[in-house]
């Protein structure tokens, strides 16, 4: 197991609405004993106001504003392992920044899957409409190319065993140089 957060690089996860960020991000917190921070709930916390709140006075433009700031501000932290908002990679200074200030890890999963994830999910703005399936089609279609760029590794993110997936992440990490052996 490894500690000392203040040598540990950022551990920054991306990936679509329901791909396990914040799941696969505690359990990889856990692991490292690094702090765990859930980008989303931040930005709630911040703004003291839901994120659909958000959407609907400020649209998804003026949701994206204040992502972006979030994201310049937290990946300055050290130490931490941050599940990203599924759309955070669409700012190219957000995918500038987390690659130029941790590892990137890009929680891949199917189509099918994310819709099984989210179907019941009734806190993600851009999922409420009338065909959410045709959402994240249209969303993955757009966002996988920026998620792949965005990422220092790829992890199909449908494994059902959490912990040997943190552990797959963390071994992958560890031979690319991008976090220090255990």
């Amino acid at each position: 197991m490894q500690n000392n957060s203040n040598n540990m690089p950022n551990i920054f996860l991306i990936g679509m609405p329901g791909a396990g960020k914040t799941t696969v991000g505690k359990a990889l917190a856990k692991q490292l004993l690094l702090r765990f921070v859930d980008a989303d709930k931040e930005l709630v916390a911040k703004m003291g106001v839901s994120i659909a709140t958000i959407f609907e006075i400020e649209g998804e433009a003026g949701f994206r504003v204040r992502e972006a700031e979030l994201v310049s501000q937290l990946v300055h932290e050290r130490g931490i392992i941050l599940a990203t908002g599924g759309g955070a990679i669409l700012g190219p200074s957000n995918r500038a920044l987390l690659r130029e200030h941790g590892a990137v890890v890009y929680l891949e999963t199917s189509l099918a899957e994310l819709r099984e994830r989210t179907r019941r999910d009734t806190k993600r703005p851009l999922l409420q409409g009338d065909d959410p399936e045709a959402v994240l089609s249209a969303l993955l279609k757009v966002r996988a190319p920026l998620y792949r760029e965005t990422a220092h590794i790829v992890v199909n993110a449908s494994r059902e065993n959490i912990g040997k997936l943190a552990q797959q992440i963390i071994d992958e990490l560890s031979a690319l140089g991008l976090l220090a052996k255990s």
